[in-house]
């Protein structure tokens, strides 16, 4: 019953919900916009009980250690390069940090054996019928399936289809994010550097795998603008009118932006859904409650999965008792990671400098850091997790 399910989002949140469906005997489909497997990207991590739980029980946790980047440290510094800050590794990394394209490459993997990947195609409609779900592709043709899952980001396509328009879920909270990558002309090592004015961010730190290269990442404050998602040049040209006349290695690493071919450009923001199911469409990380930045969604994301699968297992698919018991045993739990994201951009970047000095002021400290670490572990932690027995992976390491 309802065994064949279609996933929208082949990031983080989809091919980890195919790995647990496929192991419970459903059939999963991933459908993803682009060509391929996105490469590179931040680093993401995972910290607490709960996270490092539901890896373990996916069988990852051997390889992901594997592929750790180690944590990234972050020193903020003055116009002249002296330090003003430091943040450890452990601080931003939690226990175990990865690069978000090796995870994917990870999951993805891992998914395989159960798993149909359509790659270059996109839902265009979706139409339930008493038995299932009717779903139009832009560029494939229309196929029926018992179940639409949309784990495809904070601009979620299927919550637009199916629940309506973005704006009414996706709030702004006031600030934009931007990463590239750029030669590491600085000879950066290990970590970043960034550097603040009141309401902006300007780092770079070395590319973990590739010594050679590095990866800026900018954050700004700012109303909510209008520009086009899909143009990469117009987005370059706000970065460079956010950072216009800033001292320091701006200017070098805004002489990299426009030969970049790899920008990402988004507002930090967050996804507030009242129900995170429809009928026969369900929601699945971002989708549901995501924020941008800050908002442990890629441990929240793989959580989510693991109980989306176990409750649709433990019910036979019958999706009315499987999307109320996942909703019921995760939204607490997702509302209290997903905060953190309110605070990134102020934290990053605040608003003026008496904020940038109370910033560095109380995070040197020792026992206010460790406070810090121990608040991000706690509430990654506050959910308990059943136990859903599940065939083993196929995919050994």
């Amino acid at each position: 019953m309802n065994r064949n399910v279609l996933i929208s989002g082949a990031s983080i949140a989809g091919p980890a919900l195919a790995h647990w469906l496929g192991r419970h005997g459903f059939r999963p489909t991933v459908v993803e916009l682009a060509p391929s497997l996105r490469q590179g990207g931040q680093a993401v991590d995972f910290r607490g009980e709960t996270h490092l739980t539901v890896l373990e029980r996916m069988g990852l946790i051997p390889e992901l250690r594997r592929i750790q980047t180690g944590g990234s440290p972050v020193r903020f510094v003055d116009e002249l390069g002296r330090t003003l800050l430091h943040l450890p590794a452990e601080f931003t990394g939690g226990e175990i940090e990865v690069l978000r394209g090796d995870l994917a490459r990870v999951l993805y993997e891992h998914s395989l054996p159960y798993t149909e990947y359509i790659f270059g195609d996109s839902i265009t409609s979706l139409a339930e019928t008493s038995s299932g779900v009717r779903v139009g592709f832009q560029r494939g043709a229309s196929r029926d399936f018992d179940l639409v899952i949309g784990a495809d980001g904070l601009h979620s396509n299927v919550r637009r289809l199916a629940f309506g328009p973005e704006e009414n879920y996706v709030s702004h909270l006031g600030y934009y994010a931007a990463t590239w990558q750029l030669p590491n002309d600085l000879g950066l090592g290990k970590g970043s550097i960034g550097y603040n004015v009141p309401g902006r961010f300007a780092s770079v730190g070395a590319d973990h795998r590739n010594p050679a290269q590095a990866g800026a990442f900018f954050v700004f404050a700012a109303p909510e603008l209008s520009y086009d998602r899909r143009d990469p040049e117009q987005q370059k040209r706000l970065i460079d009118h956010a950072f216009s006349g800033l001292g320091w290695e701006v200017p070098r690493l805004l002489g990299t932006l426009h030969q970049a071919p790899d920008l990402y450009f988004d507002s930090i923001s967050r996804a507030d859904v009242d129900t995170w199911s429809t009928g026969r469409v369900c929601l699945v990380g971002d989708a549901a409650c995501g924020a941008t930045i800050g908002g442990m969604g890629t441990g929240t994301a793989v959580v989510a999965a693991y109980v989306l699968a176990g409750e649709l297992a433990r019910a036979q698919g019958d999706h009315r008792v499987a999307f109320t018991r996942y909703e019921s045993r995760l939204r607490k739990y997702a509302r209290g990671c997903q905060a953190g994201g309110d605070r990134t951009g102020k934290f990053l970047a605040p608003g003026t400098a008496a904020g940038i000095r109370f910033r560095n002021t109380v995070l040197s400290r020792l026992l206010f850091l460790n406070g810090m670490l121990r608040l991000g572990e706690k509430v990654s932690s506050t959910v308990a997790l059943p136990d859903y027995p599940a065939g083993p992976s196929r995919v050994s390491r």
